[in-house]
């Protein structure tokens, strides 16, 4: 899925609750679904979408773009705060 694509489905799923067909948690669902669907399939030139798998609570599941893992991990650790550790990561796939 490409950018204007998750644009054009996020603008869908505001509409819908604007308009009053969904509620506020499906919203969110929507928006969700949305989101996981374009970084599963993101293709950045260089660049990857990364996942924690292991480390602190505050940092797992986080995604981040980077050129590999190693920058993933100093991204995350800055994003969250956290220093040293584990914190284990891998590269999100269409399959995630």
């Amino acid at each position: 899925m490409d950018r204007i694509s998750a644009l054009r489905n996020v603008e869908s799923a505001l509409r819908a609750f604007e308009d009053g067909e969904v509620s506020f948690a499906e919203l969110e669902e929507e928006v969700r679904g949305t989101l996981r669907t374009f970084v599963s399939s993101f293709e950045g030139e260089g660049v990857a979408p990364f996942r924690v798998v292991d480390g602190p609570e505050v940092a797992r599941g986080v995604v981040v773009v980077a050129a590999d893992a190693n920058v993933a991990r100093e991204r995350v650790r800055e994003l969250t705060g956290i220093e040293g550790g584990v914190l284990d990561v891998e590269r999100v796939t269409g399959g995630d």
